[in-house]
C-alpha cells in the first residue's frame, strides 16, 4: 500500500439531505432514541453484568468518513476473557458469544450505544457499516467511495445482503448509498431494518445486480458478484 493513498473519488450524493439535514436530523433522533430505549440500555448493562465476567462494553477502533479512526461502541456478546481477533469472522453460532449475546446480536440491541456515536458525530444512523482500519487502508479508489459519508448504525448493505454475500456486493450497496444518498433512501433502510430484525437477512437479502441500485453502480470486473439467473 502507498504511504499516500490515493485521494477520493467525488461521487457522493449532492442531495440538500445529506449537505444540510442529515446531520441534524441525526444528532435529533439519536437524542430522542436514547432517551425512550434507555430503559433497554440499563437492563441489558445489567443483565450483561450479571450474567458474565467483563466489562458491559466492547469497544473498537474503525475507520469513519474519511478514513479517520474512531472508537465504536456496542454492547459486549462475548466472553469477557476472550482477545478479539480484529480479522476474525464471528458468526451467531460461534462457541464463544454468551447466551445473552447471541439474543443481543440477533436482535441488534448490541448496536444501540452506537446512537452515542452518532451524538458525538463519528456516525450517522444510516450509511455503509465502519470496518476496520487494515481493511480501509487496502481500499482501491473504486472501494474508498465507501468513506465520503459518515458510516451508519445500520446501512442499505445490511438490509438486502447476508452473511451469503461476499463483501465485494456489501460494497456495491455501500457505495450505491453514497451516490444516491436522500431522505427517502434513509426512511427505506430503516423500514428494512426492522424487517431484517423480524425477519432474518436471510428472507430480505438479494444480489446487488437483482436489485434496483445496480443502475446506479457498475462492478468492476475482478468483483466477486452474484449474477442473476437467466
Amino acid at each position: 500500500m502507498a504511504d499516500n493513498p490515493p485521494s477520493l473519488p467525488v461521487h457522493a450524493s449532492r442531495s440538500i439531505w445529506l449537505r444540510c439535514f442529515k446531520r441534524p436530523a441525526d444528532m435529533l433522533v439519536a437524542t430522542l432514541a436514547i432517551l425512550i430505549i434507555s430503559p433497554i440500555l440499563i437492563l441489558t448493562a445489567i443483565l450483561i453484568k450479571t450474567t458474565s465476567h467483563g466489562p458491559v462494553f466492547f469497544t473498537q477502533t474503525r475507520g469513519g468518513k474519511d478514513a479517520r479512526p474512531f472508537k465504536v461502541i456496542k454492547f459486549r456478546t462475548m466472553r469477557g476473557d476472550r482477545k478479539p481477533d480484529p480479522k476474525e469472522l464471528v458468526p451467531l453460532h460461534h462457541p464463544e458469544i454468551t447466551p445473552l449475546g447471541r439474543f443481543l446480536r440477533r436482535s441488534k440491541i448490541d448496536e444501540l450505544p452506537q446512537l452515542f456515536n452518532v451524538i458525538k458525530g463519528d456516525m450517522s444512523l444510516v450509511g455503509p457499516r465502519p470496518t476496520l482500519p487494515d481493511q480501509v487502508e487496502a481500499y482501491d479508489d473504486f472501494r474508498r467511495q465507501r468513506l465520503l459519508v459518515r458510516p451508519g448504525v445500520t446501512g442499505l448493505a445490511q438490509v438486502n445482503s447476508s452473511a451469503a454475500h461476499s463483501w465485494d456486493e456489501r460494497i456495491l450497496y455501500d457505495i450505491a448509498y453514497v451516490r444516491k444518498c436522500r431522505l427517502w433512501l434513509d426512511l427505506t433502510v430503516i423500514g428494512r431494518s426492522v424487517l431484517v430484525i423480524l425477519l432474518g437477512e436471510s428472507r430480505t437479502a438479494r444480489p446487488f445486480l437483482s436489485s434496483p441500485y445496480s443502475h446506479d453502480v457498475t462492478p468492476p470486473p475482478d468483483f466477486d458478484v452474484s449474477r442473476p439467473e437467466g
